[in-house]
């Protein structure tokens, strides 16, 4: 049953692939089912900020209809997959990919929604003015029909209700002749933006400040209509406080780098897992290509965009995907090393690295969840993939892999020597000999202290590079069709802070990257452009190829998220940790996660690499990397406290020292994942690249120099028994 399931496995994953490149049913391939964000295909992106002293439930109620309103009016405008989701109480962000005129977008979703009631020969009854609440609840009259059926319930003030009562006794009394074809005389027309979203019948005169819409409303459906005629009597104030701007041929240029960059980081994980684990290597890599597999069909069955940021989370992930597996194939060589065979290998090796896999996955579920939590745009989206991955990877590595390696322990090809063993020795009663790391600790700290002091150091006297994401401001990506000479651009720029902030870009220098600390608004980006493009020229497409704001305030609060991020992520991680292991762990861990995230701070101080929003998915993504590692290294020493009878030092020691090869091979793993990203795709790319390297190479240097030294002064400092484990 083993051989044949396996054998199903295969050719299921074989097939998948295939459908998947050629295409099947309605829907074809995967690439033309997967939904694109605006940074592949263009299009705009803009977060509006609600001018209002409103707060909790209010201001929830009041961004669930200015939701709504924006809904309606993108939804008419005809743009494929348009998101709109409500940011952080008091903010509102509208992606509109395949936006063909970004500026006419902007101005047109920002424009506060008008509200009007009118009669059918189009006279204007009343305006959202005069609405003072518009809610949906169960019907509360005597008639038998309408019981348990949904109402929305208007609510007029004086003005508007003499109005409207005036407007139903003209309606009743035959006074209103038709102008608009296919609606009634005695119909009572609720229009949005020039958009009829109601058009109920006059059945009385309403002598009332108060009537009601009846109908064959749903809970949901009168619900809908009571938060549109509240949007429209409830008129917000939007200011722009954050846009992008992205042309399609910049989005596609980028998108099949990074595919191009993800293809080649696969094949070359392959190559690596074949090399080293042989037979084992072919169950790795064909669990990672179902992996892929199931990873695209999961993110088309949840309709998650795919960006360029989800593209890095998604190359990430397939490099710490690897690691399960090696945790998994490094087991089964210790069992085989000590004689077992290896049918019996195979399924001791699983078992053994099952608590190790679990624990380690863990707690970098909890550093993306807190990103996803805590981030937004294409952050959120980074944290999206990532995720995925982990729950995917869990699944591939340890269903999988375990499936077709315990078939192919009953095989012919089950030999020590298939499986990287050289050579079998019972040393059931022996103890490997490890390298005193603890004795070298305190090296392992002056070396930390001195990059820290020296990285933080720079930073802090030259200052940190700070991008526009966290001080605020503009920058633009114009194409001019040629190379224009820079000093005649400075000339006609208006402040100094923007020709300090100006580079070319493009292959042959025709287009020109404008940034300024200044938030520059629709109409002043506008206003310049025009004024360039009359000046200088356009090439063929689009002129404005990418345009963004950031306003002051998102930058304060990318800064503060980003603090909240990494506080939120060490408690919570050091509370598992303690519960799975013990406090000492749990303090040991966290103080290299804190190393980890000050040397990523010392790595933009020493290089001045500019941090941006990317900086907070590199921060905790180095952050759940790091204490993966550290939590495989801390299972490995307190299996080796629990039944080892050597002193501690000696047990921490072996147990790194058994665990060296493992974080080698996923750091170099990672890093082949990582480093095509770097080569061959652009800067928005690269700022979320550059991070993780430095984080894998730190991270893999905390956990065995700085994490299990921690632990070890600290069982010293409260005297622990040297013998006892957790």
């Amino acid at each position: 049953m083993k051989k044949i399931v396996s054998i199903v496995i295969i050719i299921v994953m074989l097939l998948g692939w295939f459908f998947s490149i050629n295409g099947f049913g309605e829907g074809g391939s995967i690439a033309e089912r997967m939904k694109l964000g605006l940074d592949m295909i263009g299009g705009v992106s803009v977060v509006l900020e609600a001018d209002t002293d409103a707060t909790g439930s209010e201001l929830k109620s009041l961004m669930d209809q200015v939701q709504a309103v924006m809904e309606k009016r993108v939804n008419e405008m005809g743009l494929s997959e348009p998101v709109i989701t409500v940011e952080n109480e008091n903010r509102i962000r509208i992606e509109l990919p395949g936006a063909q005129n970004a500026q006419e977008a902007i101005e047109s979703i920002g424009k506060t929604a008008q509200l009007s009631f009118r009669t059918a020969d189009d006279e204007i009854v009343v305006t959202g003015e005069n609405v003072k609440n518009a809610v949906a609840e169960v019907y509360q009259g005597t008639q038998s029909n309408l019981i348990g059926t949904y109402v929305v319930q208007l609510e007029f003030d004086s003005a508007g209700a003499d109005a409207f009562a005036d407007a139903t006794r003209r309606i009743l009394a035959g006074e209103i002749t038709p102008t608009l074809d296919g609606f009634y005389a005695n119909q009572i027309f609720i229009l949005l933006d020039d958009d009829v979203i109601s058009a109920p019948m006059v059945s009385t005169v309403i002598n009332s400040t108060t009537c009601e819409i009846t109908g064959n409303f749903t809970a949901s459906s009168a619900g809908n209509l009571a938060a549109l005629i509240r949007g429209g009597s409830l008129p917000v104030g939007l200011n722009e406080v954050q846009t992008e701007i992205v042309g399609p041929t910049l989005g596609i240029d980028a998108a099949q780098k990074s595919v191009m960059a993800g293809i080649i980081g696969l094949v070359l994980i392959m190559i690596i897992m074949l090399a080293v684990y042989r037979v084992m290597g072919v169950v790795a890599d064909i669990a990672l290509a179902l992996y892929v597999l199931l990873y695209l069909w999961v993110m088309i069955a949840f309709h998650a965009v795919l960006t360029l940021p989800g593209i890095a989370g998604i190359i990430l992930s397939i490099g710490m995907a690897v690691d399960s597996n090696v945790i998994i194939f490094s087991r089964i060589r210790e069992e085989i090393g000590l004689g077992k065979s290896v049918r019996v290998a195979v399924q001791s090796g699983f078992k053994r690295a099952m608590g190790t896999i679990i624990d380690s996955q863990v707690t970098t579920i909890i550093a993306a969840v807190i990103l996803y939590m805590l981030g937004t745009g294409s952050v959120r989206g980074f944290a999206m993939t990532l995720l995925i991955g982990i729950v995917l990877s869990v699944f591939t590595a340890v269903v999988i892999s375990q499936i077709l390696l315990q078939a192919l322990a009953e095989t012919k090809l089950a030999t020590p020597k298939n499986f990287g063993v050289k050579e079998q020795k019972d040393t059931s009663t022996q103890e490997k000999e490890g390298y005193p790391f603890m004795s070298k600790r305190k090296i392992f700290y002056l070396v930390s202290v001195v990059l820290l002091v020296i990285g933080l150091g720079i930073g802090l006297i030259r200052g940190f590079n700070m991008g526009i994401d966290f001080t605020g401001g503009t920058v633009l990506q114009l194409n001019f069709g040629q190379q224009v000479d820079l000093e005649e651009l400075k000339a006609q720029l208006p402040d100094t802070d923007i020709r300090d902030g100006i580079q070319y870009a493009g292959e042959n220098n025709e287009k020109v990257i404008l940034k300024t600390t200044e938030v520059m608004d629709n109409a002043v980006r506008q206003e310049l452009c025009d004024k360039l493009q009359a000046q200088f020229g356009a090439g063929s497409g689009e002129f404005v190829e990418q345009a963004g704001l950031i306003g002051p305030s998102v930058g304060s609060q990318l800064k503060s998220n980003a603090l909240r991020a990494v506080l939120i992520a060490a408690v919570c991680m050091l509370i598992y940790i303690a519960i799975r292991f013990e406090w000492r762990f749990g303090i040991g861990a966290i103080v290299a996660l804190l190393h980890d995230a000050l040397m990523l701070f010392a790595f933009y101080g020493l290089f001045h690499i500019q941090m941006n929003s990317p900086f907070i998915a590199g921060l905790l993504i180095v952050i759940g990397y790091s204490i993966n590692d550290t939590i495989v290294i801390f299972d490995r020493i307190r299996e080796g406290l629990k039944t080892s009878k050597r002193k501690q030092e000696y047990v921490i020691d072996s147990s790194i020292t058994a665990c060296i090869s493992r974080s080698i091979m996923t750091s170099v793993t990672t890093m082949v994942a990582i480093l095509p990203l770097i080569l061959f795709c652009g800067e928005s790319i690269r700022a979320f690249a550059l991070p993780l390297i430095a984080g894998v190479l730190v991270g893999t240097y905390s956990s065995i120099g700085i994490a299990s030294g921690v632990y070890y002064d600290l069982c010293r400092l409260t005297k622990k028994s040297k013998y006892r484990g957790a």
